[in-house]
């Protein structure tokens, strides 16, 4: 895709969570567009998170796959959590690319339990990344949109929905992130700047706690309808959830804002 064509040709772009899973499918999927890119990844593990996250070399890999299509990528480990560093890093990347377009705010974890066992660290980790580190990707970025105008996409879930059960924090977090993108897409509006959401189902990625299974099957089988798909699918894949991001990045919404964009096979149905 050349600098003049694409549905987000000439697009610079901030995603957080870009080392693998759906923030380097977003990132490619943008590239594909005429997207430039701004990279950002914690690009390490968190005591508190069940699952490996990212690595350096995840994040080298999704740079690489931007640049196959002739793109820039500039990448940066950060933790979405420290609020000076994720700033010092977007103004880096913004110095170099010369402006800012729009952000993605992708980065996320989850934990599983029940009400009972889940540990206030497991909370303060989950909110600190998924609301606090949305915010702090936002601030990040709005300097360099409310002159010009842009696009912030924060990535939900459809757990940011409906009272998705045995990972709480995560639902509340997300259901955050909503209220958060409502406020902004109203207070932003005069600045045209667009601020919406976007909602998967589950979605293959490395975000994966093993123990949820065993949790529903063993523990509480009677709340296994409310994970179920109204569509025949177990899972969307990522490029779809990257498709909706695109949309909302490019100017074909440029009349869209405060949308809360269901990619959910149906979830919220239920």
């Amino acid at each position: 895709m050349s600098a003049t064509s694409g549905r987000a040709a000439g697009k610079r772009v901030l995603v957080t969570g870009a080392a693998r899973g759906m923030g380097r499918s977003h990132a490619v999927r943008l590239a594909e567009e005429g997207a430039d890119l701004i990279l950002v990844d914690i690009c390490a593990s968190l005591p508190e998170i069940e699952y490996p996250l990212s690595s350096r070399a995840d994040l080298d890999e999704t740079a690489r796959l931007v640049e196959k299509h002739h793109r820039r990528a500039i990448t940066h480990v950060v933790d979405v959590r420290d609020a000076a560093a994720l700033a010092s890093a977007v103004a880096e990347g913004v110095a170099e690319l010369g402006g800012l377009d729009a952000a993605v705010a992708n980065a996320g974890v989850l934990t599983v339990g029940t009400w009972d066992t889940t540990t206030a660290e497991q909370w303060r980790t989950v909110v600190d990344v998924n609301l606090i580190g949305t915010w702090n990707t936002c601030a990040a970025a709005l300097p360099y949109l409310v002159d010009e105008g842009g696009s912030l996409v924060l990535i939900s879930s459809s757990a940011g929905l409906k009272g998705t059960p045995l990972h709480l924090p995560y639902t509340a977090s997300k259901h955050g992130v909503v209220g958060l993108s409502r406020a902004l897409a109203n207070e932003l509006a005069a600045q045209n700047v667009r601020v919406n959401t976007v909602h998967p189902t589950g979605v293959e990625t490395g975000m994966r706690p093993e123990s949820l299974q065993g949790l529903l099957a063993e523990g509480r089988p009677d709340l296994i309808p409310i994970f179920l798909n109204a569509l025949p699918t177990l899972m969307a894949d990522a490029i779809d959830i990257s498709n909706a991001v695109l949309f909302l990045v490019s100017d074909e919404s440029r009349f869209v804002t405060g949308l809360e964009f269901k990619v959910d096979a149906g979830v919220t149905l239920r």
